[in-house]
């Protein structure tokens, strides 16, 4: 049975309890030592854990990290909004811990960025624009999906020159070839909507994940942090560790 840390009690740390204190499966239960929320001192008093599931914000970073250094937990962070610089202090951090961050732990979602990419490839020229949609109490936009799904077109375009365009207003112009739109939509409690879509003369492609509920991140979390806890030290992707 693997010990289990969470850090965030909002709508995916609720989640990620719920399922980690629940009815075992055959892949194993888990034991949760201890969650935090706002309060993220309490992780300095918190006993060790083999893995620590974070789903908090940015602001939390330097008290998660500290917590992995002290107690050589496993991380798995689903923590969005990273700077360039928090990301990279995530990647350093992978150098002495083992360490998963994704944007996104749905099986599904991992698929949708394989087939974006394919896409990408195999439809040179069309006009590609990024839709995500969340329920209003999301704090970031766009979304961490949504900035995955994006690495993905761009990796399969292949153009030097591809940039994204958050949103549009007033007389913007002709649409570049290069720009690659991406879109935050708000509203009630949507769990997660995503749709890529490809333009192309006289025809159109749309590949879009619809998430019903919460635990399927929740689910993909534990499960990624049952096998990273056997893996060695280093900075992984959800792909990596689940697929790799």
């Amino acid at each position: 049975m693997l010990s289990l840390t969470i850090v965030g009690a909002g709508r995916m740390g609720a989640a990620v309890r719920a399922l980690a204190e629940g009815p075992c499966d055959d892949q194993g239960a888990f034991a949760v030592v201890g969650q935090v929320g706002h309060a993220v001192e309490e992780l300095e008093a918190l006993p060790a854990a083999d893995v620590v599931i974070d789903f908090s914000n940015p602001a939390t970073l330097d008290a998660v990290r500290s917590y992995v250094t002290r107690t050589g937990a496993a991380l798995v962070s689903g923590t969005t909004g990273y700077t360039d610089a928090q990301m990279e202090s995530l990647r350093e951090l992978g150098s002495r811990a083992r360490v998963l961050w994704s944007g996104n732990y749905s099986i599904g979602v991992a698929a949708l960025r394989h087939l974006v990419r394919q896409a990408a490839i195999e439809l040179p020229g069309f006009d590609v624009e990024i839709v995500e949609c969340h329920h209003n109490q999301k704090a970031d936009a766009p979304s961490g999906t949504a900035a995955m799904l994006l690495d993905a077109v761009i990796d399969g375009k292949g153009d030097p020159e591809a940039r994204p365009v958050y949103g549009r207003a007033g007389i913007c112009g002709a649409r570049s070839p290069h720009e690659i739109g991406v879109h935050a939509l708000r509203g009630g409690t949507v769990a997660g909507t995503h749709t890529v879509s490809f333009f192309g003369p006289s025809e159109e492609v749309s590949l879009t994940h619809r998430a019903e509920s919460r635990e399927i991140f929740a689910r993909g979390a534990l499960a990624a942090a049952r096998r990273l806890a056997l893996l060695e030290q280093g900075f992984y992707t959800f792909d990596e560790v689940m697929f790799g």
